[in-house]
């Protein structure tokens, strides 16, 4: 357990250089507002392990976004001495005042209440979504047409799409002042209805949120974001298709690494298909502590547990309970009847699900962890926005992504009910184009061009890599 550090005295100063030898877990220091904290192998942080993410950097404005105001209490005992402001060499003047800028942005969005959320907004999502579960359900128990029944596998793969929305809200704490109500509902719409790991999601997706589109800084490393962490499946850079060379006695890649990167951008659809398994199998290995899906989150596991334990192994079993029964017909379907109905609904959410949140960041810019660039422009420009088009209406984009269509606004302000993220979108394009800060939108079919295009580029760049080096191969 990570141990209060002995203050050193507030006439003590570190350098950034100083700072910078401190970016690991195990040695851990962050800076916030100029004052140096020494935070090594805190796992008990109520976060998580995201908190790692920004060790030997300047965590202020990731803990704006995540944190309510009183949460800064809680760093008073890690607290070691004061930046030296004049050895940050890697901002100019300029940067000092893009950052005051967008922080003066958000002290005015808390002003205008736009962190208040609409009980009654929720309160419609909430009964809209249990209505589609039970139309779900009635359809298959009031017919015997398979048109009917696979058209029930379908809208539960759409009810589960939205539950994934409503718990991210919830979870991101967007809905109550008490967190405790947050993660209630994030377990009754996460494990219960859901099937995933209300804590596995947390601290998948607040690594993501810390770090989005940050490759680990190798093939074994976790330090990146995990949602672009899927090699050697797909490549998201020409860099992280390298990756797995260190892995390989000889340096190379396998045949399968070459195979699949070559063809990322035809088996990337199919890929999705499978998200939910996938996740499915992880959530289940976590709430039963049977493993964990990254070393970050094994150590967290082991130090800190389960914050809900027992709540989250029932509902994770009472979800695949009512899934199965659901499944079956209630009991009047065959085996293969009913696993086609349990397949067409997992993968149809595997995919509805991952397309969204795939149009949010696929296709965008990456970075290394030493060239990330300052937190409003690592997540502006990570980051894609879905508009309508292409014969989608704007409503249907904004039912079909629940809030994420605003990609951008929610990633720099996580905790903003989403809706209120209309509102704020102009404030942020606005701030965006005055400082020059690029800013991208697409609607679901150029942006899924843009997604397959980006994979056949970093594919034809590897081969292209490839065969210039062993040309007689």
């Amino acid at each position: 357990m990570c141990k209060s550090v002995q203050k050193r005295g507030e006439n003590k100063k570190f350098t950034w250089a100083e700072v910078k030898q401190h970016a690991t877990a195990e040695d851990a220091w962050v800076v916030y507002n100029n004052k140096v904290y020494d935070v090594s192998s805190w796992y008990e942080h109520p976060g998580g392990a995201v908190i790692f993410t920004h060790a030997g950097d300047d965590m202020t404005d990731i803990f704006a976004a995540f944190h309510a105001p009183g949460s800064y209490s809680a760093m008073k005992r890690f607290y070691i001495g004061e930046l030296d402001v004049d050895s940050v060499e890697h901002k100019d003047a300029q940067q000092f005042a893009f950052e005051a800028g967008y922080r003066k942005l958000r002290s005015q969005l808390i002003q205008m209440g736009m962190f208040k959320s609409s009980k009654f907004f929720y309160l419609y999502k909430c009964s809209f979504n249990m209505a589609m579960w039970a139309l779900a359900c009635y359809m298959v128990y009031a017919s015997d047409s398979t048109a009917v029944h696979f058209a029930s596998a379908i809208l539960l793969g759409l009810f589960w799409q939205q539950c994934g929305w409503l718990a991210h809200d919830f979870l991101h704490h967007q809905v109550f002042k008490q967190r405790k109500y947050g993660d209630l509902a994030g377990v009754f719409w996460g494990n219960l209805m859901q099937g995933y790991s209300m804590q596995w999601w947390k601290n998948k997706h607040n690594g993501h949120h810390a770090v989005p589109n940050l490759h680990n800084s190798s093939a074994t490393a976790t330090d990146g974001d995990p949602d672009i962490d899927t090699m050697p499946l797909l490549a998201w850079s020409l860099k992280q298709a390298r990756s797995f060379r260190e892995l390989s006695a000889d340096g190379t890649d396998s045949a399968f690494v070459k195979f699949a990167i070559k063809y990322q951008a035809f088996t990337y659809f199919p890929i999705l298909l499978l998200a939910r398994l996938s996740w499915l199998n992880e959530s289940f290995k976590t709430a039963f502590r049977i493993g964990a899906s990254s070393k970050n989150a094994a150590i967290e596991l082991e130090r800190k547990g389960l914050q809900y334990p027992i709540l989250e192994k029932v509902g994770i079993v009472l979800h695949h309970a009512w899934v199965i029964y659901l499944s079956s017909g209630f009991g009047r379907f065959s085996f293969l009847y009913g696993l086609s109905y349990f397949l067409v609904s997992t993968c149809g959410c595997g995919l509805f699900l991952a397309l969204v949140f795939g149009l949010g960041h696929n296709g965008m810019a990456t970075y290394d962890a030493e060239t990330r660039p300052d937190f409003w422009k690592l997540q502006v420009t990570t980051t894609r926005n879905i508009t309508g088009g292409h014969g989608f209406p704007q409503f249907f984009v904004d039912w079909l992504c629940g809030g994420l269509q605003y990609q951008v606004d929610h990633h720099l302000f996580p905790m903003m009910p989403r809706h209120n993220l209309k509102k704020c979108h102009d404030l942020v394009e606005s701030f965006c184009k005055e400082w020059g800060v690029q800013y991208h939108e697409a609607d679901l079919v150029d942006g899924t061009f843009e997604v397959l295009k980006h994979l056949q580029d970093v594919s034809d760049d590897f081969m292209e890599e490839f065969i210039t080096e062993f040309p007689a191969m």
